[in-house]
């Protein structure tokens, strides 16, 4: 996974999430999610795609859902931690379930993807395009039913998560875009207010 100082900074959440890349152990006991042969860990209701992206949005788009892609790779302890941690929790695994269409990709896949102004392309060579360069990073695009404009999909998403976060953190993003939050309010700020919000309820906030 490749990390610099600019990619670490489009996090909105830099220090949140800081520990996942600062070399620490990743302290997961939960379930190990299975491996499928190309090595990335499955979920089973991820959804299976032609790998046209434009009717995959459009279908979630129809069903009332936003459409994400998450992109991985073979052997990426990050991912793992999504999988085996944050995506076991039943509360995190069925609102996305429930408000989201996910597509999982390789960024070193040799699958053919069709990107959003047409074009098509292996996995691989979709995120070199989209700028993806290391794993987790999760794209987000809206749930309108209209069509997008015929543009890479990097230029058209809602929202874009770099790297693992915990739980918390990770579960709120969903929540930010699936509200819709992202036209009007930034993270941080609809982050801080959730948190707030918990707290005002006498609610046990477990941000770390």
């Amino acid at each position: 996974m490749k990390l610099n100082r600019r990619n670490f900074l489009e996090t909105s959440l830099g220090g949140a999430v800081a520990g996942a890349f600062m070399g620490g152990s990743l302290t997961s006991k939960a379930r190990a999610a299975e491996l499928g042969d190309d090595g990335l860990h499955k979920q089973s209701w991820f959804i299976d795609s032609f790998l046209d992206l434009r009717e995959d949005r459009q279908e979630a788009a129809k069903a009332g859902k936003h459409f994400a892609i998450f992109w991985e790779q073979r052997g990426c302890p990050y991912c793992a931690e999504m999988h085996n941690v944050n995506l076991a929790k039943p509360e995190i695994r069925d609102f996305i379930k429930n408000n989201f269409n996910v597509l999982q990709l390789d960024i070193y896949g040799p699958r053919n993807v069709t990107d959003f102004d047409g074009k098509e392309m292996s996995e691989k060579d979709l995120a070199k395009r989209w700028g993806v360069n290391f794993t987790p990073t999760i794209t987000f695009f809206s749930n309108m039913t209209s069509e997008l404009p015929p543009h890479p999909g990097n230029t058209l998403k809602v929202w874009q998560l770099i790297g693992y976060w915990k739980p918390f953190h990770f579960l709120t993003t969903f929540e930010y875009v699936r509200g819709n939050h992202h036209q009007s309010l930034g993270f941080q700020k609809f982050l801080n207010n959730k948190i707030e919000r918990l707290k005002a309820e006498g609610k046990k906030i477990d941000v770390w």
